[in-house]
């Protein structure tokens, strides 16, 4: 307060020390500031030069005062000259005072609205050009009163070139502002004339389409995207030419990133002149929906399934039954023992499969923790040697050794297992399996095995990912290569199948390395438990974080409303009061990680891991650090 006062003072000094009057009212004609001549000049009462006083009452007292000469309707004559002022348009006047002198009064507008006026004292001016008419005998009258015109349209034409001068300046104020905006923003934006030609690019594009060039301006959109990218963008570009807009995505081959496009026509007397182009990068938005589309599939299949097997169940329990019953009795035909040993090997197989359904379609929960690549694939190895025997040989092959990334390990570990036991099975015996895994570019982490069988048939290459599909007869269930597929689609990845000299799966997972995380803030931390709060407040200060404590929704929310300054919240589910950490992260609008040491199977527990950015107690300070990353990620994740 006390700087902002003393800047002020100066700022009146310094108005004070100039020679002309000068006032300044806002939008509202109130005053806001007026200079010491200003008082003097027009013997203004102290109350009139208060910031907030009306337009009206100076210009009543200045009309009271005779400056106006004689005023036959002074209410009327406040009035108008409001409702002029309230134009705010530039103008430029002299006028006698009631006194004899000769003032001028230059008014500018101002960008933000109100007025700025100018009284200069002009009389001496004046009086030499009435001295030069009267002493002058060899000028004649008109170049006399050619040079009083003059020096008046000199006049006016100083205060106008002021004002374009302060135009101006607004303009380019107004232009760097607008560039510098669209700079910041975290999206290309640009402009395209009738010839597909750049006519404007806020350079950044290479942020959206890594490898890119930033120097488009002059260039056509075939130069700059390249033929294969605007092969995918030209019917809708075409569209935007002919007047409709539209919102498209497509994949940009060279960085494996999904870009979201919105071409918006320019018209110009009904006419398309251009096309205006935001592009941005939706790679990440893509993955969550992916993961989130897949999440509500395995819901819906469950709710599917669980009633048939329940009663599935049931009838293999009393088939089960029944056969060990009949298995017990005496005198049965010769070949009943065959037929009571295969129909119990048939109920206990279906009892098996119901364990793969239950699997499949029970709720799993994604849980990325920071994982060494190398020391994950060496276990993999480790498990996977026995299970090939002497047979097949197992060769893994990474060139991201020493790289850290948030994986679930439980869940990549199962596909892969099953992935090199169907390789086993297909392969001829002494070759070798490869494992390969590679960075693409920062987008992706790619697993590829790799066989020398004789490949998938075209009908596996079409059906193998859907459940009960299998080429192993009886022996197998049709739920490995199924599974995979959805643990895959869970973590916002792909999987794909090919032959190239055997059979390959290559699953695709979003890249997240583990060195990623949240930029230091201040975190609220809601937990009920002291011991707990304790706990989780020493690791996240240890990571960098200011740490704002709460033991309750209603504590969190306050909170929220009266410190801005809150970047991320880590939440308990279970709380002091009814609502819960869920409630919590229904209405907050900062980035949220929940946790909960409820078991799996319990609904809240269930419900909270949907949310993405999740812990499960006990928890460490690597999984801490990269549920705050992830939360960053989703953003406030949707129900």
């Amino acid at each position: 307060m006390k700087r902002t006062d003393s800047h002020d003072t100066m700022i009146a000094a310094g108005l004070n020390l100039i020679q002309q009057a000068m006032s300044i009212f806002d939008s509202e004609l109130r005053l806001v500031l007026s200079n010491r001549p200003m008082q003097q000049m027009f013997n203004l009462p102290d109350k009139l030069i208060e910031t907030g006083v009306s337009f009206e009452a100076v210009i009543r007292f200045l009309a009271e005062a005779g400056e106006y000469g004689e005023v036959d309707d002074l209410e009327e004559f406040i009035a108008v000259r409001a409702k002029l002022a309230l134009t705010f348009e530039p103008h430029y006047m002299e006028r006698t005072r009631a006194n004899g002198r000769v003032i001028s009064v230059e008014g500018a507008p101002l960008p933000e609205g109100g007025w700025v006026t100018v009284y200069t004292d002009i009389t001496e001016t004046k009086q030499q050009e009435t001295l030069l008419r009267t002493r002058s005998e060899e000028l004649s009258e008109q170049v006399l009163a050619r040079s009083e015109e003059l020096a008046s349209t000199n006049r006016a034409l100083a205060s106008s070139n002021a004002a374009l001068e302060e135009t101006k300046h607004q303009l380019t104020q107004m232009e760097a502002r607008t560039r510098l905006t669209t700079q910041m923003i975290p999206a290309h934006i640009a402009h395209l004339d009738l010839e597909q030609r750049y006519t404007f690019s806020n350079r950044r594009l290479n942020d959206v389409m890594p490898g890119s060039s930033d120097d488009l301006v002059g260039r056509t959109a075939q130069e700059v995207l390249g033929d294969a990218n605007h092969a995918s963008i030209a019917p809708f570009l075409t569209r935007a030419f002919d007047g409709t807009p539209s919102v498209f995505e497509f994949k940009h081959d060279p960085s494996s990133r999904r870009i979201r496009v919105a071409f918006t026509p320019e018209t110009t007397q009904d006419k398309v002149a251009g096309v205006y182009v935001l592009s941005m990068d939706v790679t990440e938005e893509t993955q969550a929906r992916v993961a989130l589309q897949q999440t509500r599939r395995r819901e819906m299949a469950a709710q599917l399934t669980s009633g048939l097997a329940h009663d599935f169940s049931n009838l293999l329990t009393i088939i089960l039954g029944m056969q060990g019953k009949l298995e017990r009795m005496d005198n049965l035909p010769s070949d009943a023992d065959h037929l009571i040993t295969a129909t119990l090997a048939a109920a206990r197989r279906g009892g098996g499969l119901l364990h793969r359904i239950a699997d499949m379609t029970s709720p799993r929960i994604f849980r990325p923790v920071p994982t060494q690549l190398s020391t994950f694939l060496s276990e993999l190895h480790t498990m996977a040697t026995p299970t090939l025997g002497q047979d097949h040989h197992l060769d893994i092959q990474c060139d991201t050794r020493d790289s850290s990334f948030n994986l679930d390990g439980g869940m990549l570990q199962d596909s892969l297992l099953n992935l090199i036991l169907n390789a086993r099975d297909a392969a001829p015996k002494g070759t070798t399996i490869t494992l390969t895994a590679r960075a693409l570019r920062d987008t992706w982490l790619e697993l590829e095995i790799a066989d020398k069988g004789v490949g998938f048939s075209k009908q596996a290459l079409d059906q193998a990912l859907q459940p009960f599909f299998t080429t192993k007869g009886g022996e197998g269930s049709g739920l490995g290569l199924a599974m995979v597929y959805d643990m895959t689609k869970l973590a916002g990845g792909d999987l794909r199948l090919f032959n190239k000299e055997g059979a390959h799966v290559v699953i695709r997972l979003p890249l997240r390395p583990a060195d990623q995380q949240a930029p230091p803030g201040l975190v609220l931390l809601v937990e009920d438990s002291e011991d707990l709060r304790m706990s989780i407040r020493d690791m996240l200060i240890a990571q960098g974080h200011l740490v704002l404590e709460a033991t309750s929704v209603h504590e969190a929310e306050t909170l929220l409303s009266t410190v801005p300054d809150i970047a991320y919240v880590l939440s308990d589910i279970h709380l002091s009061g009814a609502r819960t950490g869920l409630d919590l992260a229904q209405t907050t609008g900062q980035p949220i990680a929940l946790m909960t040491s409820l078991p799996a199977s319990d609904p809240l527990h269930q419900a909270a891991a949907k949310h993405g950015a999740f812990l499960h107690k006990p928890f460490t300070e690597d999984a801490l650090r990269a549920a705050l990353a992830s939360a960053v990620l989703k953003g406030t994740p949707d129900e």
